[in-house]
């Protein structure tokens, strides 16, 4: 920080187990990609290449050396994972993340239909190889799911090997534990933390009302997914209090 200022939330060091910021990459130049790093690599935690972006995105290993160079680990979204699925070439997918020195890795089942206990034997190789990240919802704003079925998906998939889980809500933030508004399906949301440690959930949340929702009701710490590059800097002050949205909630724990 730049300057010294009382009752600020304090931020655990990276590499971190909560408070992570993941970024989406939705398709950067190299050259945003090192201005990206500039302004806000010391507030990235991850960096995810979204969806299956990475199959046509130019100059593929030299932005990864960008990142890595930055220690900001990446991955490619769930949805190329399951591209290769749907094709029977799980294994073809396991020489990619090799060709590419990947050291993370989502499993997801957002486009297609897999087999939960099938998912979880993808996390359970994978995690061999990589790091896993899975991510429990459908991007398909019909398919609402019980609080129950995400508790039961989120433990087997911890369970199988997940380092994280990711709370789906796509780079829109309006399916999943969102309503179509992209309001906060609270009741879904308080029920999971009954059952699944805040620590072990990325909640996506790419719009400024959500991740406003998050930090008051779980903290400064908490893990946010599909944050837009641009707006990392605003959110590291949502989370100190240092913008208008949360510019009391942290005054007034503090006074208490």
């Amino acid at each position: 920080m730049n300057y010294p200022l009382l009752n600020v939330p304090e931020r655990p060091a990276k590499p971190r187990q909560k408070g992570v910021t993941m970024v989406m990459d939705k398709g950067l130049s190299l050259r945003q990609v090192e201005d990206f790093i500039e302004v806000a690599g010391v507030h990235t935690d991850i960096v995810k290449l979204g969806w299956a972006t990475s199959h046509v995105t130019p100059n593929l290993k030299e932005k990864l050396a960008l990142y890595k160079s930055a220690g900001i680990p990446t991955y490619f979204g769930g949805t190329l994972f399951e591209a290769f699925i749907i094709r029977n070439q799980f294994e073809d997918y396991q020489r990619v993340l090799d060709q590419y020195g990947m050291e993370y890795a989502e499993v997801s089942d957002g486009s297609i239909e897999i087999e939960h206990d099938k998912k979880c034997e993808y996390i359970t190789k994978l995690a061999q190889q990589v790091t896993v990240i899975s991510e429990v919802g459908s991007k398909d704003a019909a398919k609402i799911f019980a609080p129950y079925k995400w508790i039961k998906l989120m433990q087997a998939e911890i369970q199988a090997g997940s380092w994280k889980v990711i709370a789906e809500a796509r780079e829109g933030g309006n399916v999943g534990i969102y309503r179509g508004s992209g309001e906060v399906r609270e009741g879904l949301v308080d029920e999971i933390l009954t059952q699944i440690p805040e620590e072990t959930i990325i909640w996506e949340a790419p719009q400024k009302e959500q991740q406003v929702w998050f930090i008051k009701l779980i903290g400064a710490n908490v893990n946010l997914g599909n944050i837009a590059p641009a707006e990392v800097i605003p959110l590291e002050t949502i989370r100190l209090g240092l913008r208008g949205d949360t510019f009391d909630h942290f005054l007034n724990l503090a006074n208490k």
